[in-house]
């Protein structure tokens, strides 16, 4: 079964959601690019927030890239009035998409942003859920966005919410085919851990932004805070297998209490049976002995084992 370790090309370091001074970030575009770079990112994406405060930004970050380094246009997006179920304003990133990218209509809801980035080529994800308590009923609202941020750094220091795992389950309980990224959502405030903490790995042919949008498109990426994730291999009804960094437990997670792991200090291989597997998904969950993870998409099998 062909996964995104299986496919030609390698494997581009990239973080899909950060902020500048072109709106609440505090570096330059220049800097924030500067940083990543040095940091040993092969691809960002500046996605300061898409509001009329900030005069509709789609950063045009081309200028500060390199022979090894690319950036994608992207933003943030808020509808101007319309909120999420508690009440709270919309977040989605949107990476891939075009610099003349119309501002919102005064009375534009969410979805409806969402739809018209998906519509102009862009790759959409839900931000951060768990820090605004975002339920299930917005994020089914949302429709066919190809992502959910289940990792997002900046929310580590203020209000202890940084992943969100929990929305990527719901979703994949209900049969939705959903992918997942960790990002900094960087602001570069001081004393927070918002920089270079959680990034996606994206697997293309080539580091440029098209190869990249499309990868991304297509699912062909894992999402960390620190595990390097090798290999992963599938034979469906037989066995899935694992190559990773030296790790403390590797797991196996499909739906609703479906769920196996191994346990062991420094593992770097793990094998599990999918003889018996009560889901028609799996997604792999690696963990070290700091707490740091990594996480595959899911793996979607013709039907359950």
């Amino acid at each position: 079964m062909e996964t995104p370790f299986s496919k030609p090309g390698r494997f581009y370091k990239g973080n899909l959601h950060t902020h500048s001074n072109l709106s609440d970030g505090l570096r330059t575009p220049e800097q924030v690019c500067r940083f990543y770079e040095k940091a040993g990112y092969d691809f960002i994406s500046l996605t300061d927030h898409f509001q009329e405060r900030y005069n509709w930004p789609v950063a045009d970050t081309r200028a500060f890239e390199s022979a090894s380094f690319v950036t994608i246009p992207g933003a943030e997006l808020h509808p101007p009035t319309h909120v999420m179920e508690h009440g709270k304003e919309w977040h989605i990133v949107a990476v891939g998409l075009p610099y003349d990218f119309a501002p919102a209509r005064h009375d534009e809801t969410g979805p409806e942003m969402a739809r018209r980035a998906l519509a102009a080529g862009a790759w959409v994800c839900a931000a951060h859920p768990n820090w605004f308590a975002m339920t299930e009923n917005d994020m089914r609202a949302l429709g066919p966005v190809h992502a959910i941020e289940i990792y997002n750094a900046s929310c580590t220091d203020d209000n202890d919410t940084a992943e969100s795992t929990y929305m990527l389950d719901f979703m994949l309980a209900r049969g939705v085919k959903m992918n997942a990224c960790a990002t900094d959502d960087a602001h570069f405030v001081l004393n927070t851990r918002d920089r270079a903490a959680g990034w996606t790995m994206v697997k293309a042919e080539s580091n440029t932004p098209e190869a990249l949008l499309a990868a991304l498109k297509r699912g062909d990426s894992y999402s960390s805070t620190g595990p390097v994730i090798h290999d992963l291999e599938v034979v469906p009804g037989e066995r899935l297998s694992v190559r990773c960094s030296p790790a403390s437990r590797v797991f196996m997670i499909g739906g609703p209490a479906v769920y196996r792991q191994i346990g062991e200090a420094g593992i770097t291989e793990a094998e599990f049976d999918l003889r018996g597997w009560k889901s028609p998904f799996a997604r792999v969950l690696v963990r070290d002995d700091h707490g740091r993870k990594a996480w595959s998409n899911p793996i979607w099998f013709d039907g359950a084992q």
